[in-house]
């Protein structure tokens, strides 16, 4: 099939080289424009760009989509399908029609729970005990369109949002490039959503990411691995050399008490609400991911020391 591929991250590498590999003719790939990253604040390129770049395909940064030259751009490359993976801009109806068989996108929940932005990350916080992709029909609405097909990831109860991350755009690459066989076949079927079911994933906003110790251990536990490893949870306390801002990568639940944030032993049990978050693996601004024993030498944070 013609296809115009559209997609950023890394979530969207392995299925734009699935589709190259299955033999599709990428007629273009669309991703967002580089971006100043780094010390040096140099411009960098996206993910699926240097793949795209490396695979010889054309690619196109367009930062909107609603002009009339964009459209006439994309209109005029002819395709079959558009296929969409975390692209990141909003296909306008006149993108969404172009295509002979529409726009499809890989999206990284099980419609209709977790529409929007942060699906991955706000499965875990909820504590789901799973998650999926799917594959979608795409319409004007915020993933309202229908299902075509959908493959089921467990959730563990230690799972990271990174972890998850991989898991589901490995189940999503061949999940779409089977969708595309069946498509071309005629074989492909969409069931509309139960839009009653709609659970919404916001944008996951810096203020989420505080730690209050005054919520319970389970719910902080799904925080910490909801955020892991990006943006990340965080503290922020005096520990005996500045202020210093904490991330917590990795936690593990235990049945203790004590008032919440109070340091309950000397190897990283502090308490909450409702029980009590041993840290495991922790990171200081500036530095890189640490476990705890490593973090406390030279850190006051023994048996009585209270985290606001």
């Amino acid at each position: 099939m013609r296809v115009a591929f559209m997609g950023t991250p890394v979530f969207a590498t392995g299925l734009l080289r699935e589709l190259y590999d299955r033999g599709h003719a990428i007629v273009a790939v669309y991703t967002q424009p580089a971006r100043p990253a780094g010390r040096g604040m140099e411009l960098k390129k996206s993910p699926v760009h240097l793949l795209a770049e490396s695979l010889g395909l054309q690619v196109l940064t367009p930062k909107s989509l609603r002009s009339r030259e964009e459209q006439a751009v994309f209109a005029a490359l002819d395709v079959d399908v558009a296929v969409v993976a975390a692209y990141g801009l909003i296909l306008p109806r006149e993108i969404l029609n172009a295509p002979k068989y529409g726009c499809l996108n890989l999206h990284g929940s099980l419609l209709p729970r977790w529409r929007g932005a942060a699906p991955i990350q706000r499965a875990i916080m909820a504590g789901d005990a799973e998650s999926g992709v799917g594959v979608m029909r795409m319409e004007e609405g915020l993933d309202t369109g229908p299902v075509a097909t959908q493959a089921r990831v467990a959730i563990p109860q230690d799972m990271t949002a990174g972890e998850l991350h991989d898991a589901l755009a490995q189940a999503g690459a061949p999940l779409m490039a089977d969708a595309l066989e069946a498509l071309q076949q005629g074989t492909l079927i969409f069931t509309p959503q139960d839009d009653a079911r709609a659970v919404y994933a916001a944008k996951i906003e810096k203020g989420e990411a505080r730690i209050d110790w005054r919520r319970s251990a389970k719910d902080l536990h799904n925080l910490v691995r909801g955020l892991a490893p990006f943006p990340g949870a965080f503290f922020e306390a005096d520990l005996g050399q500045g202020l210093d801002r904490v991330k917590v990568l990795k936690t593990r639940v235990e049945a203790a008490k004590g008032e919440p944030g109070e340091a309950l032993d000397d190897e990283g049990l502090i308490a909450c609400g409702d029980g009590a978050l041993r840290l495991l693996r922790v990171q200081r601004s500036g530095k890189g991911p640490m476990d705890f024993a490593e973090f406390a030498r030279g850190r006051s944070l023994s048996r009585g020391a209270r985290l606001a």
